[in-house]
């Protein structure tokens, strides 16, 4: 942990918030004369106070731990670079357009990696007026089943989340071209392009 780092993040985050080093230390129940030395890189924070300070000043934990809260260096500019997150825990689903650090249950979640979906992984696509009607053969058992189907396109995504025990019927809006990209509980994303 290099010290320094750490107390310029610490100022950095308690200015962008408004708050002085009394105010700071108030909320940790510390003294100012502790914060200034924090932000001065003569000491770090105790290993009791990282929680709280982390909360305090909206950073998170690994990064203040490691004095870095640079921005990402890639932008969100394409939805076609949709990273997509699934919990293995309690199936929370997150996306992200940009570089993300995502964390849920307790344990950080890496992106999905999507491969070309085959065989029992393929959806079934029909035209119905001006939607796609997606239906799959793939088992929908609460253990194995496709925990979401999502629409990508240039600018905007549309995301269906599916249950198991229920039958895979999903519409989707007809758009031009895209990625459609689903997710199975146990194999992992898939994608197919139409």
């Amino acid at each position: 942990m290099d010290c320094e780092k750490i107390g310029a993040l610490i100022r950095a985050a308690r200015r962008e918030r408004g708050m002085t080093q009394r105010a700071l230390a108030e909320a940790l129940h510390i003294s100012d004369r502790t914060v200034s030395k924090w932000e001065r890189g003569a000491g770090c924070p105790d290993v009791s106070l990282l929680t709280a300070l982390s909360d305090r000043l909206g950073v998170d934990l690994a990064r203040m731990l490691a004095g870095d809260a640079s921005p990402n260096r890639e932008k969100g500019d394409s939805m076609r670079r949709m990273q997509f997150f699934a919990c293995p825990i309690c199936g929370n689903v997150v996306t992200a357009t940009g570089e993300a650090a995502v964390s849920c249950c307790g344990r950080k979640l890496e992106a999905l990696t999507p491969q070309k979906a085959e065989g029992a992984h393929r959806l079934q696509v029909e035209t119905v007026e001006d939607e796609w009607f997606l239906t799959t053969g793939h088992p929908m058992e609460k253990g194995h089943f496709l925990s979401f189907v999502a629409w990508v396109t240039g600018d905007r995504a549309v995301l269906v989340r599916t249950y198991p025990e229920w039958e895979l019927q999903v519409r989707i809006p007809r758009r031009g071209h895209g990625t459609l990209l689903h997710y199975c509980t146990e194999h992992g994303l898939f994608y197919q392009l139409l």
